[in-house]
């Protein structure tokens, strides 16, 4: 019999994904809100123990990241206590909890790709509240794999820097992207396929912390670049002419964002005995997806 995985927000940009590799050779039980409730820890325990799950993951998050800024408790019930109830049920059941995470754990100062183990500053409330998660579930939790990303972006769920792009492109003549923030961009999807290629090798011996980022780096302007240019070649609907590269500074937002977030992904490669496919590759394929999808 195929093993129970309790699914919890499965209809974000990951968790939709997750439904959809998951679903052939797992008994996957799906749980998004109104059914769960992650700000009542009741609720939240009661789905756990009546389902009694073998693996759990949490792909639930408030990710809302300048919104954190004026709501920090939601923030703290949703990425911080939340996982820490999970993390707790779980123990009790001896289920296994995967858990997802984010590169704004770090704060960006960096000039090199991080390491799971390098030390962790984030300089956001959000970034603040996802540590705090993952520091309960080190606590409460013996079987665990942490997976941080970053910059995820997907065909479902209501918005992404792709989705976002694309609607600005269909809609105006020039858009203005910041230059000076680097990362890698993600393939929801990847993220999916990675997590449904590491269960059936789930042992105590790999509970940690992981990374998984697409390979490849990238600034949001280089990104935006990428976008538009192979939208174009695929035949999508712009207005677009012309893509201005700003700083930081010129586009303020009320959280502050990591200026460096690329993830070090060789701990992962090595379990998975392959390295992430390249972030544009994956754009290429998300398009077409999308595009699929409209039709």
């Amino acid at each position: 019999m195929s093993k129970s995985i309790l699914l919890i927000g499965s209809n974000g940009q990951v968790g939709t994904e997750l439904q959809n590799t998951l679903s052939s050779n797992y008994k996957v039980i799906a749980v998004t809100r109104p059914q769960i409730d992650l700000t009542q820890s009741d609720n939240l325990r009661q789905i756990i123990r009546e389902n009694q799950p073998e693996i759990i993951i949490n792909a639930a998050a408030y990710t809302a990241v300048d919104k954190a800024e004026s709501q920090p408790e939601l923030a703290t019930a949703i990425n911080a206590m939340a996982p820490q109830i999970v993390a707790e049920e779980s123990q009790k059941l001896g289920s296994f909890l995967i858990h997802l995470s984010t590169d704004y754990v770090f704060n960006g100062n960096s000039n090199y790709p991080y390491q799971e183990n390098d030390i962790t500053n984030p300089v956001s409330v959000y970034g603040q509240t996802k540590l705090a998660g993952e520091i309960a579930i080190q606590k409460a939790c013996s079987q665990y794999m942490i997976l941080r990303t970053a910059w995820v972006y997907g065909t479902y769920g209501k918005s992404n820097f792709v989705k976002t792009m694309l609607r600005l492109g269909k809609e105006r003549p020039e858009v203005r992207v910041v230059a000076d923030q680097i990362g890698s961009p993600t393939w929801a999807k990847d993220i999916a396929l990675t997590i449904t290629q590491i269960i059936p090798q789930l042992t105590l011996e790999l509970a940690g912390t992981y990374h998984y980022t697409n390979s490849g780096v990238a600034s949001w302007y280089d990104f935006a670049m990428a976008i538009f240019e192979e939208a174009e070649k695929l035949g999508f609907l712009l207005k677009i002419n012309q893509i201005i590269p700003i700083t930081t500074p010129e586009y303020p937002t009320p959280a502050k964002r990591p200026a460096y977030s690329v993830l070090a992904c060789e701990k992962i490669s090595k379990l998975l005995g392959t390295h992430p496919p390249h972030w544009r590759q994956r754009l290429i394929l998300m398009l077409k997806e999308l595009q699929e999808k409209a039709l």
